[in-house]
């Protein structure tokens, strides 16, 4: 798995519902980058069990249709995850909870190799008992390609 050196990114801090409330609508920043290696694809590989050629045979892979291994789609998916606290912090609150998705794309594959970071949009902010819920756009960027890896929104409850 890639061990990059940390990467420092100026974070967006979002202290209480107010600060969260200005910020919809506002694109919050982007992440360092984060290296695909065939170490992590092969990780998540036993983590879900699923070994699809595509994804952990180079040598068979090298003469598919993506010229390399690939990552799996929720390997990308997952890494928002890790992503999305190195954009934007939100202080404040008591807790805030992962409340789900909504809609999930992969308009391109991710090759070994290759190099993804996160975009994100706080694109809604709904006011709900005790707290705030987001919807944060997140765009999974692929170095060098026209068309991002994935694209997500990220639903998050923000407690006070």
């Amino acid at each position: 798995m890639s061990s990059e050196p940390h990467q420092p990114v100026a974070r967006t801090v979002l202290d209480g519902p107010d600060a969260v409330r200005a910020a919809e609508g506002t694109h919050l920043g982007h992440s360092p980058w984060v290296t695909i290696d065939q170490a992590r694809i092969d990780l998540f590989a036993d983590a879900t069990d699923d070994h699809q050629w595509i994804h952990v045979d180079p040598k068979r892979a090298a003469d598919g249709p993506f010229g390399a291994t690939i990552a799996h789609g929720y390997l990308t998916l997952s890494l928002s995850n890790y992503l999305l606290p190195q954009v934007v912090e939100v202080s404040g609150f008591s807790m805030g909870l992962n409340y789900g998705l909504g809609a999930v794309r992969y308009p391109a594959p991710v090759p070994v190799g290759s190099r993804v970071r996160a975009g994100v949009e706080l694109a809604a902010v709904t006011d709900i008992d005790g707290g705030v819920q987001t919807e944060m756009k997140i765009t999974m960027e692929l170095e060098g390609s026209p068309k991002p890896a994935c694209v997500l929104t990220a639903l998050s409850r923000y407690i006070l």
